[in-house]
Order: structure tokens, then sequence, then C-alpha cells
């Protein structure tokens, strides 16, 4: 879901800013998309958790890169946490565009 394509709903947002920043706690991801369907904000955050989700999966299976990826996984999920709270859609930098593909 291309940030450009959302229509901003404001009671949306303000009724799902905590679900959604929740979305980036590794799999308490899961937490938003289940219970959140309806919700696109809660939705957009809870699908870039998930993929952050799977990146620090990876991050404690292969040594150094995946070190290496983990860290950035952490650093996408403290921003994403920042956005979800202050009502933004943020589109994590390269990994967004993947989030977006997700059709759960």
């Amino acid at each position: 879901m291309k940030m450009d394509k959302i229509t901003p709903d404001k009671k949306d947002i303000e009724s799902n800013k905590v679900l959604a920043a929740v979305g980036y706690i590794w799999i308490l991801c899961l937490v938003p998309l289940f219970l959140k369907q309806k919700s696109k904000f809660a939705q957009f955050h809870a699908k870039q958790g998930l993929l952050l989700f799977i990146i620090e999966l990876v991050g404690w299976i292969i040594p150094v890169i995946g070190w290496i990826l983990f860290v950035v996984a952490i650093i996408y999920a403290i921003l994403g946490v920042k956005a979800a709270l202050e009502g933004k859609y943020w589109e994590m930098p390269v990994l967004g565009k993947y989030a977006a593909k997700l059709n759960l």
C-alpha cells in the first residue's frame, strides 16, 4: 500500500496509534494484524513490523550480515514506533515497498 494512495482517516489514526506502534515490537506485530484488520493505519504499520520481525529472525541465524540486518531492523522499529505514536504513515526506506506488497 503506497503512502500516496492512502487517504488519512483521523479517527482511524487516533484510535489505533498505540496498536500500530505495538506492531513494530517483534512478534507482537501479529496483534494489530489480526485484531485491527479493518484499520488501514494499524495494518500499514503492522505489515512493516512483520517484515522487520522476519529480518530480525534472520539476523539471529546468519552471522555478521545477519547482525547488521538485525541492527538496521531495530533502528527501523524505533523509527516506526515513533511515527505510529505521532499518527504518521512512515514508509521504511528500501523495505517499505516490500511491506506494502504483503497481502494478509
